[in-house]
């Protein structure tokens, strides 16, 4: 049995912000809808709906406008990590995502660490890219070193 929904934001792999869609009802109720990111398709949401796709267009437009501007400030920005080496210059611990996103918070980006996508965990010293998946559609590409700390 599928539920039908109104998404009120993009979902990945759902569709884009205003669309009818048909879900299981357990992802209806547990995830899309106690998080705002959709309502339940009755007669009054549907004519709501047309009221409400042009807002819902313009703050998806302003959202995707925020991203690019984002994204354009990550592209220009070349981060580095100092960490502490041993032997073969592997690092002691790694580089995470959650320090990248710190690092880009004193840098005057402040984005959540889940949008920076690493494929592999970093442990060795080098230059690295990865990609920061904004809004939809919109990815920058952040590239950052890893040195070796002064002893």
């Amino acid at each position: 049995m599928a539920l039908q929904l109104i998404l009120t934001s993009d979902v990945a792999n759902l569709g884009k912000a205003g669309e009818l869609v048909s879900v299981k009802p357990g992802y209806a109720r547990n995830y899309l809808v106690p998080r705002g990111l959709a309502v339940t398709a009755s007669v009054r949401n549907k004519t709501r709906l047309e009221h409400e796709k042009n807002l819902i267009e313009k703050r998806v437009a302003k959202d995707r406008a925020t991203a690019t501007e984002i994204a354009t400030r990550i592209n220009g920005m070349t981060l580095q990590f100092e960490r502490n080496v041993g032997e073969d210059e592997k690092l002691f611990g790694s580089v995470t995502n959650r320090d990248i996103a710190e690092q880009l918070k004193r840098a005057g980006v402040d984005i959540d660490h889940r949008l920076i996508v690493l494929d592999t965990t970093i442990k060795a010293l080098g230059k690295y890219e990865a990609p920061v998946k904004l809004a939809a559609g919109v990815v920058a590409t952040l590239k950052f070193w890893v040195v070796g700390k002064e002893k």
